[in-house]
C-alpha cells in the first residue's frame, strides 16, 4: 500500500467558539412564480455610494494624510510606503499627464505588468482623469508563446498608451503587439526601435488646468476599467466596469463585512489585479475603508510561498484573502513557526477565499491553529461573484460558512433562480452588474435575459428547500453538465469537487469526460506539491516524470478505487482516468493565468486522448477500474 498523508479532520475545534465580528447577515424575501422561477430580494436597502472611487481617496487624504495606503518591498528589503496624502498628490500629476494625451474609452490604457505601487499609481491616475484602463495578465506577455490573446485584445481595445514596469522584460511582447500610434510608458528599460516614456516624466507633469473639472465630470456610468475574462472559446472578453459598479459594490462589501468599519483594514495581498478579486474587491475595500495594502510578491507554490511567509512575519493582517491553494501552502509554516502563527492571528477578524472550494482538511486545520493561538475559530468566509458583478454578489454567514456554500445575495442585489434540467440556474441584477462587454454587442445581448438579469451560467441548490434563509450551495456550471449515452445527466461541478477531495493531496483539478458515452472518465491535473508528499524524490518541474511515477500511480489508483466504491449510480461512476503528463496550455485556452480550468477547451484540445480513454483496449497509461 502507498503512503497516505494524514488528511483526517483535526479534533477538538468544531465546538470552539467563533471569534465575534461585526457582520451584516444577508436576509431576503422570496417570491415564487408558477413557472418555477424564484426571486430572492434582500430586505435591507442599499445605502448611498460615492460617484467616484477617487472620492474616497480624497476623503482619506484629508482625514488620515499620514496613513500608509500602499507599500511594497524595496531593493533593500524594507518597505516602500506611500501615504494617502502622497498618493493623491502623485495621482493628480499622473492624471494631468494622461489628460494631455487625449486618451479615452476609444483609446484607453493597457497595463501589461503585474501588481506594483507604480502599476497602482498609473491605474489611479487613469481613474482620476476618467480614462479607462485595462490590467492584463503578465502571462499573456511572458508565458504565451504566440501572443495570441495579447494580439487579440490589442485589436479589441485599440489602446493609446501601454504600460509595463520593466520595458526590457516585456520588450518582445511590446515590440510585437503595441501599435505604432500607441505610446509605451515604463519605469525602466527599453524596447529596441521604439520610444519609451518613463513614468517619472508623468509624475513630474504640472497639474493640468482642467484637472479638477475633468475629475468632477466623472459620473456613475463613466467606464473605470475593462477587466478581461475568457469565454468558452478562450478569447478575452472586455467586461465594462463602471464607477457605479465599483462604488456600489464597495458599499455592499462594507455593509456585509461590517468589521471593515471597526478598524481600517490591513491587507497582505498577492492576488493579481487583472482579476476582479484582487483588482476590484481588495484594492477597492482598502481605499474605501482607509486601509493599508502591503503588496506580497509571493505565490502559493514552492519558491513563492516563502516570500508570503516573510511578509506575514512582519505584518499582521486584519483580514486575509487568498485562494484555497494559498491557504494549503501556508499551513505547514503556520504549524511549525510559533512566531508566525502569533503574528498572523494577532488581529485577524476573518479569512476569505474564492476561486475554488477549500478542502475540509485545510479548513479544519486553519480552525485548529486559530483555536490553539487565540481560543477562537476565525471566521472563514466566501460567496459567489463574477467579473461581471464587480464581483461581490452572494455571501455566506460566519456561523454557517462551509466549503461549497455560497449563502444569499447581499444588499443591493436581486437573484433570480430559473429551473434548468433539474437544477436552479442563478442570475443577478443590481447596480454592481456590468452594462456589457466592450465592442461585443452580441455577447452582451446573450449575457442578459429579458428582465435584464445577468446570466452567471452557475447553478445553486438550497440548503433547505423549505427555508431559503439557510442559503444556497454551489451546484456546478450549467454549461459543463452533459448526458451519457443512456440519457442520464452528469452534474460536473459537484462530481469534480468530490473527486478532487477523494484524491487529495494528489489532484489539483479534474476534467470530466463522457458526453454520449456509456461511462464517465477523467483527465486528471496533478498537484505537484501534493505528489511530492507521497514521493519527495520527485522533480518539482517534470510533470511527465510525476505522472509516470509508480508510487504516484499506485497512490492515485488507491484513492480512485475508494472514490468509485462510493458511487451511487452511472452519473457519479468514473471508471477510467489518465494522469495528464503535459501542462495545460494558456495559448489554447485550456487554463487561465490564475489557474482556472476551461473544461470545454481541454476536451476539445485533447480529443485524441479522450479517444484513447474510451478505446476497447486502452493503453497502459490509462488507469481503469
Amino acid at each position: 500500500m502507498s503512503a497516505k498523508p494524514n488528511m483526517s479532520v483535526p479534533a477538538g475545534t468544531s465546538d470552539a467558539p467563533l471569534r465575534p465580528i461585526s457582520f451584516g447577515d444577508p436576509v431576503v424575501s422570496v417570491e415564487r412564480r408558477d413557472d418555477g422561477t424564484i426571486y430572492l430580494r434582500p430586505k435591507k436597502p442599499l445605502g448611498d455610494y460615492p460617484v467616484r472611487l477617487t472620492d474616497r481617496l480624497h476623503h482619506w487624504a484629508n482625514a488620515e494624510p499620514n496613513r500608509v495606503f500602499m507599500a511594497e518591498r524595496d531593493k533593500g528589503g524594507g518597505w516602500r510606503q506611500v501615504t494617502y496624502a502622497q498618493w493623491l498628490a502623485a495621482v493628480r500629476h499622473i492624471a494631468s499627464a494622461l489628460l494631455a494625451r487625449g486618451l479615452s474609452a476609444e483609446r484607453p490604457i493597457v497595463i501589461l505588468s503585474g501588481n506594483s505601487v507604480d502599476h497602482a499609481l498609473l491605474a489611479f491616475g487613469a481613474l482620476y482623469a476618467g480614462i479607462p484602463f485595462c490590467p492584463v495578465s503578465p502571462a499573456y506577455s511572458l508565458i504565451s508563446r504566440d501572443y495570441g490573446k495579447l494580439a487579440y485584445l490589442m485589436k479589441l481595445l485599440t489602446p493609446g498608451l501601454v504600460f509595463a514596469d520593466d520595458a526590457g522584460k516585456f520588450a518582445d511582447a511590446l515590440a510585437a503587439n503595441v501599435p505604432g500610434d500607441a505610446e509605451i510608458v515604463a519605469c525602466r528599460g527599453a524596447v529596441p526601435g521604439r520610444k519609451v516614456t518613463m513614468l517619472a516624466e508623468l509624475l513630474a507633469t504640472p497639474e493640468h488646468p482642467r484637472l479638477d473639472a475633468a475629475h468632477a465630470a466623472i459620473g456613475p456610468d463613466t467606464i473605470a476599467k475593462f477587466l478581461l475574462t475568457s469565454g468558452s472559446t478562450g478569447n478575452p472578453k472586455a467586461v465594462i466596469n463602471t464607477q457605479r459598479m465599483i462604488c456600489a459594490n464597495q458599499v455592499m462589501l462594507r455593509e456585509t463585512l461590517a468589521f471593515l468599519k471597526d478598524e481600517p483594514p490591513v491587507i497582505v495581498d498577492w492576488l493579481p489585479w487583472n482579476h476582479t478579486f484582487g483588482g476590484n474587491h481588495n484594492i477597492g475595500l482598502t481605499v474605501f475603508n482607509g486601509g493599508s495594502m502591503y503588496l506580497d510578491e509571493g505565490k502559493p507554490m514552492p519558491g513563492g510561498i516563502e516570500e508570503t511567509v516573510r511578509n506575514l512575519r512582519e505584518i499582521s493582517p486584519t483580514v486575509y484573502f487568498n485562494v484555497p491553494k494559498g491557504y494549503e501552502s501556508l499551513l505547514p509554516y503556520l504549524r511549525d513557526d510559533k512566531a508566525l502563527r502569533a503574528k498572523f492571528f494577532h488581529r485577524l477578524h476573518a479569512m476569505f477565499f474564492a476561486g475554488a472550494a477549500l478542502s475540509p482538511f485545510v479548513w479544519n486545520s486553519l480552525d485548529e491553529l486559530a483555536v490553539a493561538e487565540t481560543g477562537y475559530r476565525v471566521p472563514v468566509l466566501t460567496g459567489l461573484g463574477a467579473t461581471e458583478t464587480a464581483p461581490f454578489f452572494m455571501s455566506v454567514k460566519p456561523a454557517t460558512s462551509r466549503s461549497g456554500h455560497v449563502g444569499l445575495p447581499v444588499t443591493g442585489n436581486d437573484a433570480k433562480l430559473i429551473p434548468n434540467n433539474g437544477k436552479l440556474e442563478v442570475r443577478a441584477k443590481g447596480p454592481n452588474v456590468t452594462p456589457g462587454y466592450w465592442r461585443q454587442p452580441e455577447l452582451t445581448a446573450a449575457a442578459f435575459d429579458e428582465e435584464g438579469f445577468y446570466k452567471f451560467g452557475d447553478a445553486l441548490k438550497p440548503v433547505d428547500p423549505n427555508d431559503f434563509d439557510k442559503g444556497f450551495d454551489f451546484d456546478g456550471r450549467i454549461a459543463e453538465d452533459f448526458k451519457l449515452a443512456s440519457g442520464t445527466w452528469v452534474s460536473v461541478g459537484p462530481l469534480r469537487a468530490r473527486f478532487v477531495a477523494a484524491c487529495a493531496p494528489l489532484v489539483r483539478d479534474v476534467v470530466i469526460a463522457g458526453i454520449n458515452q456509456d461511462e464517465i472518465s477523467a483527465l486528471v491535473i496533478l498537484d505537484i506539491d501534493g505528489c511530492r508528499l507521497i514521493n519527495p524524490t520527485l522533480p518539482p518541474d517534470d510533470l511527465a516524470a510525476i505522472a509516470s511515477d509508480p508510487l504516484i500511480r499506485e497512490a492515485f489508483r488507491e484513492r480512485f478505487a475508494e472514490f468509485l466504491a462510493s458511487a451511487t449510480g452511472s452519473s457519479t461512476r468514473i471508471t477510467r482516468a489518465v494522469l495528464l503528463d503535459t501542462p495545460l496550455s494558456i495559448d489554447s485556452g485550456e487554463v487561465t493565468d490564475k489557474g482556472s480550468i476551461n473544461q470545454r477547451a481541454v476536451l476539445d484540445h485533447r480529443s485524441g486522448l479522450i479517444d484513447l480513454l474510451y478505446s476497447p483496449t486502452p493503453p497502459a497509461h490509462v488507469i481503469t477500474l
